[in-house]
């Protein structure tokens, strides 16, 4: 029990991406902008002068803000804060996938990137079709496998065993995330392949 925690774990680690790098931003510019306020509060404490401006200073300037400045400023002002906090919360709670996918194994954590899935898809695709390689390309998307087809001009293409290919080896990779694949034959063919 305690092991397929661990191994869940490690899947998730890998196939997520870290919020850390916004994190410690976000909580240095806090950091460094408190640790002003409280150096510019200690200065006005004790009559010295201030680095930028004292508390005083500032709290005049707040209430002089909106009679100096003019109303289209303080609208660009808000809708631009409004936008940089949306940001952020996007950022917290974005899902942060990476293009990666958990394959079944019940010993290990198998993780693999959608491009080598892409790749293995398309050999299949293509060697079940009998094709040359370059003349069948694969997509990965969040929850679909998009084959696209370049058949040989002059020669029929047998699409039925193109997605019987490719259901066999999807079925065999046992994905975490169930995906859908759609196979699409281009209307041109390749000359002479």
């Amino acid at each position: 029990m305690k092991q397929d925690r661990v191994i869940r774990r490690m899947i998730r680690r890998d196939t997520h991406s870290s919020r850390s790098i916004p994190s410690v931003v976000a909580a240095s510019l806090l950091l460094i902008t408190f640790l002003w306020l409280a150096l510019e509060s200690v200065l006005w404490l004790l009559k010295d002068q201030p680095l930028l401006a004292s508390p005083a200073q500032l709290r005049k300037w707040l209430l002089d803000l909106p009679a100096n400045t003019i109303p289209a400023g303080m609208t660009a002002a808000g809708v631009g804060l409004g936008i940089l906090g949306l940001l952020i919360i996007g950022i917290a709670v974005g899902k942060g996938r990476r293009p990666r996918r958990a394959l079944a194994s019940d010993r290990t954590a198998t993780v693999v990137d959608d491009d080598v899935i892409a790749a293995a898809v398309s050999s299949k695709a293509r060697l079940a079709a009998g094709l040359a390689p370059g003349q069948v390309t694969t997509t990965v998307g969040g929850r679909s496998v998009r084959v696209q087809v370049r058949p040989t001009s002059g020669v029929p293409l047998n699409l039925e065993s193109i997605k019987t290919a490719l259901d066999g080896e999807l079925a065999a990779y046992a994905l975490d995330r169930p995906v859908k694949h759609s196979v699409r034959v281009l209307n041109e063919g390749a000359v002479g392949q």
